[in-house]
């Protein structure tokens, strides 16, 4: 593997110390909310990796289609990689959720639109990849996974629209309140400076992920071809 950029190093140090940063803004900067206490401040960490798992699911929907036109493998690595990091901070996601749900709603988990939609993304995107492990061919497995990824897709931005499209009782606190809503809340200055920030902060720790886990793919792709030299 070649060493590693500069630039990624940077990239490196700047997402553990924007991390850093959002999680003194969310846990001390930010004030405790009057009607839940505390637990609202896992909200900013919870939109934060929601935020960033949608960009990769659509990224690599986009990856997908550049891939089926071109049949350029390196889009199967960005489509992988990107799958693969928001499928972590979508896991994330849901684990955040259920913690604030279990105070908010007095259980961790309820079938809301909004809370079914996301499990099915998740385990859609993690068939993804049983998907992949059954292929052996590189070609046949990046034109498969590019069909799935495409498809699956859908429902990346089905799950955001869920609590506008639907009745549920899960807040929408940007773009709107919802009177079915139970756990919902009015954001302050302070509070809207820890959202938007970690919002940023996490945009930077994915593309982070995202470029660590591209070299990782063209590592494991050199190391592939080199097993087909061997079996031929």
């Amino acid at each position: 593997m070649q060493p590693k950029p500069v630039a990624l190093k940077v990239l490196d140090l700047a997402s553990i110390i924007l991390l850093a940063i959002s999680t003194y803004l969310a846990l001390v900067f930010a004030p405790t909310e009057r009607v839940m206490g505390d637990v609202q401040r896992v909200f900013y960490f919870h939109i934060g990796t929601a935020w960033t798992a949608l960009l990769g699911f659509i990224l690599a929907a986009v990856f997908s289609v550049i891939y089926l036109i071109r049949k350029d493998l390196k889009w199967d690595r960005f489509q992988v990689a990107a799958i693969e990091v928001s499928l972590v901070f979508f896991l994330i996601t849901i684990v955040l959720g259920s913690i604030w749900a279990r105070p908010a709603w007095n259980t961790w988990w309820t079938w809301d639109p909004r809370l079914t939609t996301a499990a099915i993304t998740e385990l859609i995107y993690a068939a993804y990849f049983m998907l992949r492990q059954g292929i052996d061919d590189p070609d046949k497995r990046a034109s498969f996974g590019a069909i799935y990824a495409l498809l699956g897709g859908l429902s990346a931005p089905l799950t955001f629209f869920a609590i506008r499209l639907f009745r549920t009782i899960h807040p929408v606190v940007i773009g709107g309140t919802n009177p079915e809503a139970d756990g919902g809340f009015s954001m302050t200055a302070d509070m809207r400076l820890a959202f938007f920030f970690a919002l940023f902060a996490f945009t930077v720790i994915f593309i982070d992920l995202f470029w660590n886990r591209l070299r990782l793919g063209d590592l494991q792709d050199n190391v592939e071809q080199l097993k087909l030299k061997v079996s031929m």
